[in-house]
């Protein structure tokens, strides 16, 4: 009954604002400029009309469809992804996810191999363009934190950056981002500790390796080797709760909302399921390459 009521409030919501904003273009146009009060009054007007039509169209889906379980301000939450059976093995979730965004890469690599790739001019234009522009921004990137480490390094960030991204869009689909689970962003972190102490080692060798962490004195050794320790850690968990958080934040915006969860989460989505995940992508390769020119210096 309360949705009938609701739907039938709407219909003149809709209307006033309607009329509203048509009397505001027609003072606008008499007055033969901007008004800044009649473009006020349009503003108000267009407001109404969507709050309007957003009350339509969520009460008219709760009568078609019947309401949701939501209504409610409290989620479940687990540290560890559910466990799927798959041939007599026991996979995580997070693993499964991961392998679609590298199989999606793949996929992706190849078509581009076999087609943009064999077609290349030394004249760029169109895919050939695309590519050679995120090549170099990003070799150019690497290069000036690294101190021009070379190619390798180069395609390393490409390839993180690429599945950090993929497994960032797997929320838009309703999926949990493999990178909101620990044990994915602590493998990429070994990863990049790895990296680390190759690139140190491979420029100063093993001796200079080990003198660069007791300088300037012998007494700060074992503070600096604390201190490469917690890289890994340090990484992992920023990437990690970072992630997490903007995943249970559009949780409880879609629990919260319940039935009138329609356009609103998209929106906010935008941010904390494409943005925001960009972003700590961003800020671990740039932590990375942070870490590797100190270990080269």
């Amino acid at each position: 009954m309360l949705d009938l009521i609701l739907l039938g409030v709407a219909v003149p919501i809709i209307a006033a604002g309607l009329v509203w904003r048509r009397n505001s273009n027609l003072r606008l146009a008499v007055a033969g400029g901007p008004v800044k009060k009649d473009k006020r009054r349009k503003t108000f007007a267009t407001m109404l009309v969507v709050v309007g039509a957003y009350l339509f169209l969520t009460r008219l889906i709760v009568l078609v469809f019947g309401a949701g379980d939501g209504g409610g301000a409290g989620i479940e939450f687990s540290l560890w992804p559910e466990r799927v059976d798959f041939y007599g093995f026991s996979l995580s979730t997070t693993v499964i996810y991961s392998w679609v965004v590298m199989a999606a890469l793949i996929v992706a690599a190849l078509i581009i191999r076999l087609t943009v790739i064999r077609r290349f001019s030394d004249t760029p234009t169109g895919a050939q363009n695309v590519i050679e522009i995120i090549f170099e921004t990003v070799q150019k990137y690497v290069d000036t934190q690294t101190h021009k480490t070379g190619e390798l390094l180069c395609s390393y960030i490409l390839t993180i950056g690429a599945l950090m991204m993929g497994c960032a869009f797997l929320e838009l689909f309703g999926l949990h981002a493999p990178t909101s689970d620990i044990t994915m962003t602590f493998a990429l972190a070994i990863m990049t500790f790895a990296l680390i102490n190759v690139y140190g080692i491979k420029r100063k060798g093993i001796g200079g390796r080990i003198k660069s962490l007791a300088s300037p004195t012998p007494v700060v050794f074992i503070f600096r080797a604390i201190s490469e320790l917690a890289i890994p850690v340090s990484l992992a968990c920023r990437l990690f709760g970072n992630t997490l958080g903007g995943m249970i934040v559009m949780n409880l915006i879609y629990s919260a909302l319940g039935s009138s969860a329609v356009g609103i989460p998209s929106v906010v989505g935008l941010f904390f399921n494409v943005f925001h995940p960009l972003i700590q992508a961003f800020i671990f390769i740039t932590l990375t390459l942070t870490f590797i020119n100190e270990a080269i210096e």
